[in-house]
């Protein structure tokens, strides 16, 4: 049975997805602040968390990067009001996998549950452990990305681009298909947020008297080679 911990202030709400979790065979947590719901999220063993963004005590922006120093492949979605694009770029560049935008119907939370877990049980039965591409290394089991041996910080939107890059060597892949591998179908951002964060990726791990890693194939997209 699944483990889900929901951070909601909401009670109405958290209550609500409660139930239907548990009605689909979830076993919940819900905690209704911030600080409870981070200390809950590092102190269990979770396949998924729900985290809303407006929390008292501790906002879910802050929970969310604080979660990814000590966990960066949980499945965590994020849960707001806020559906600008700037704000869904920050929720996701917190760490968090998706982004949900209130209100939603409980079957599209569902879908997008389901699409983060068959991604996890893709990367867990991928028996590579070390994906190398000239000086660049990235350890799979323990989500380390180095550079002539010297450790690179990612966020998890931009650890999961460089893993997708890294498995399609001199494969141009599409913006869209980017979206579909590192975002998922169900998310609702716009393609044009693949650009920004191979931009942040760019900045991270090319040096300035080499050329790119990422290359751009105009009108089409991108590709490692």
């Amino acid at each position: 049975m699944s483990k889900l911990l929901i951070i909601e202030d909401e009670k109405s709400l958290a209550r609500f997805i409660e139930l239907e979790m548990q009605h689909e065979g979830y076993e919940t947590t819900v905690a209704t602040d911030g600080r409870i719901g981070l200390q809950l999220a590092l102190a269990g063993s979770w396949d998924a968390i729900l985290l809303d963004l407006l929390l008292p005590e501790l906002n879910g922006m802050e929970v969310c990067r604080r979660i990814r120093q000590f966990n960066k492949t949980i499945p965590i979605i994020m849960i707001t009001a806020r559906d600008s694009v700037l704000d869904r770029v920050s929720g996701l560049d917190s760490g968090a996998d998706d982004y949900i935008i209130k209100p939603f119907a409980i079957e599209e939370l569902l879908a997008r549950l389901r699409s983060l877990f068959r991604r996890v049980e893709a990367l867990q039965s991928n028996e590579v452990t070390i994906l190398t591409f000239k000086e660049l290394v990235v350890e799979l089991e323990s989500c380390v990305v180095k550079k002539r041996d010297v450790v690179i910080s990612l966020t998890k939107r931009e650890y999961d681009l460089l893993v997708t890059f890294m498995s399609n060597i001199n494969i141009v892949l599409s913006r869209e298909v980017l979206l579909n591998k590192v975002w998922g179908y169900s998310t609702g951002v716009e393609t044009n947020v693949v650009d920004v964060y191979v931009r942040y990726l760019r900045n991270k791990i090319d040096d300035q008297n080499e050329g790119h890693y990422i290359h751009t194939v105009r009108g089409i997209g991108y590709v490692m080679r």
